[in-house]
This record gives C-alpha cells, sequence and structure tokens, in this order.
C-alpha cells in the first residue's frame, strides 16, 4: 500500500487530539511527523497526550516536538487547559511513561529537518496557528519543495469569526487570529494552500444525534476513548456559540479522504491591523490563490468518521 505521509502540526485541544486519532486509526496514512504550537493549549500537556494516544494506536516510530513560537493574540485559559483534562482519562492515565519519543529538538527546528530530509512530498496538515511552519520555511526555504500541500483549518470568508474581544469586530478566526502576521506572509508565498475555513466547519456540529450513534459502537476502544473526549467539550465553549463543530476533524478528514469534498479556488488575504486582525478577506488584489473548502456530503463524513473510529487499541500500557 503506497501511504499518504502527513505532517500533523496541531495545538493540542480536543478536536486537535481526536485529529491525532482519526490519523492514527488510518491506515492509509502514514505520519512524518508531529508538532506542537503553543496556542489552544500548554504545550506539555498537548505533547504528553499526543505520544499517549501514539502508543495506544501502536505507532510509536514518530517523535512529537514542542515549538516554541509565540502569537500575539492569546487564547483564552480556559480552552488552553483542555489537553490537561484529556490526559487525566482512564486510558491516557494508565501510562506511566509513553514510548513515543519527545523530541529533544525545538518545533521549529524539528519541522524544518524532517521536511527537509522527507523521500517525497508530505501533506503538512495544520489545525492550529501557523507559525511554526512559518518560522521554519524562513529558516529554510527549501523545504518548501517537499511540501505537497499544506492543509489548514483557518479563516472566516463569507460568514462571522469566532473571535470575541473588546477592541475586534468579530470578523476573525482564532487560527488566524493568534497570528495574522505571520497568516499574510503565509497566504503571500505561492504555495499550494487549501483552507477550511468556518464558511464550511459552522455545517459540521458535533451534535447529540453523532454522538449517540458514537455511543453505539462503545465496544470498540477508539470510539469510546472518542465518545468521552467529545463529551468534555460539551461545557467548554463560550455561551454565545452553544455548539461544538468538526473544526480540526473537518479539515483531517479532508487530507486523507478528499472524495468527500467539493472545493473553489480564489484569491485570499489576510489583514494585520485593528478592528479586523486576522480577518481572511476575498482579494483581487493582494494575497495568495488557494483551495478552499466548500462543501462536504453531511451525512457521508459522518459513516466515514463512524467507521474509521470502529478499531481498538493495538500498543502495550506501559
Amino acid at each position: 500500500m503506497i501511504k499518504n505521509a502527513v505532517f500533523f502540526d496541531h495545538d493540542g485541544g480536543v478536536d486537535d487530539l481526536l485529529s491525532l486519532l482519526l490519523l492514527l486509526a488510518t491506515p492509509e496514512t502514514e505520519l512524518a511527523g508531529v508538532v506542537v504550537t503553543p496556542a489552544d493549549c500548554y504545550p506539555d500537556y498537548a505533547a504528553d497526550a499526543s505520544r499517549k494516544l501514539m502508543d495506544l494506536m501502536g505507532q510509536t516510530n514518530t517523535a512529537v516536538a514542542v515549538s516554541a513560537v509565540r502569537g500575539v493574540n492569546a487564547f483564552p485559559e480556559v480552552w488552553r487547559a483542555q489537553p490537561y483534562i484529556i490526559n487525566a482519562l482512564p486510558e491516557l492515565l494508565a501510562i506511566e511513561q509513553p514510548t513515543s519519543p519527545l523530541s529533544n529538538q525545538e518545533g521549529v527546528d524539528y519541522v524544518a529537518e524532517t521536511l527537509s530530509q522527507t523521500t517525497s512530498p508530505v501533506t503538512y496538515l495544520m489545525t492550529g496557528p501557523c507559525t511554526t511552519l512559518v518560522e521554519a520555511l524562513r529558516k529554510k526555504p527549501e523545504i518548501r519543495a517537499n511540501i505537497k500541500e499544506i492543509v489548514w483549518m483557518a479563516g472566516a470568508i463569507h460568514v462571522a469569526g469566532n473571535v470575541r474581544t473588546y477592541t475586534h469586530n468579530g470578523s476573525a478566526e482564532w487560527n488566524v487570529y493568534w497570528d495574522a502576521f505571520s497568516a499574510h506572509w503565509l497566504l503571500n508565498q505561492k504555495l499550494p494552500i487549501t483552507l477550511v475555513p468556518l464558511d464550511i466547519t459552522n455545517h459540521v456540529p458535533v451534535g447529540i444525534p453523532f454522538l449517540k450513534r458514537l455511543a453505539h459502537q462503545s465496544q470498540y476502544d477508539v470510539s469510546r476513548l472518542a465518545s468521552v473526549c467529545w463529551a468534555i467539550t460539551i461545557n467548554s465553549i463560550p455561551g454565545y456559540d452553544y455548539l461544538y463543530h468538526m473544526w480540526d476533524v473537518l479539515a483531517t478528514a479532508y487530507a486523507i479522504r478528499r472524495s468527500l469534498f467539493a472545493t473553489q479556488t480564489m484569491n485570499v488575504d489576510v489583514s494585520t491591523q485593528l478592528p479586523n486582525e486576522g480577518e481572511t478577506i476575498k482579494s483581487t488584489e493582494t494575497g495568495g490563490f488557494v483551495t478552499v473548502v466548500a462543501k462536504v456530503s453531511l451525512e457521508a463524513f459522518y459513516n466515514y468518521l463512524l467507521t474509521q473510529l470502529q478499531q481498538n487499541f493495538t500498543g502495550k500500557i506501559k
């Protein structure tokens, strides 16, 4: 089997860790590397949770690195605590010391070195801000030749954003807003970028009907763990949004199962100034030409996800 090599850059939220679980549960996908960007998480907890998930799934050959980059606008602290909660689940607590290695390289260096050594171009999947990748590209520009495609859960093009502050007009999505300057730079690099924005993820909720279907297959280890992880999100979002969505999991599914989706292309740029800092703007003069995920076959997506999660752990708990 020819595997799809994916380098996963995430920022440790519940949906980021569920995205890692989905990647690990996909036989046709090979993890080329994992790096934690310290945005929507406390990174050490996110790295621990990542390594333990890899242990549970019996895939312990890939290192996890922690990036030291810093954004401009910090995520709310209550959101950043999510990987600490995941680490408190019984399946993860039972692992005293993960076998999956923690890289001794800083995350930017790990990305730059790993991508420079890959034997064929990889899909670079980002479910957090883009700063780690941007710094790696600035440090070692030649690695762009080894990136087949950047798939990024980011942006809000024709819909409202999810940033709520006193000084912002609400147009930005958090993964872009954390470091709008890096996002602006990335979109202007003529790289093969696919955005999975709020425009599409708003249509894919983690609702009770889906959770009921998942609960009915809790005889599988992976389904049971995923059920608990999504249950944690019920009170983890602010009152104005009401419902958790398949933000990162949808982007991950796109990276490994394109047939479920339809896309369009457009020129997109990012504002770096208030009151709309981080807004992803459809533009005709600036920015970059990108692919945008525009439609998903909703029932087929849910069916695909439920099927992929019908697995048991294959790793040893130590």
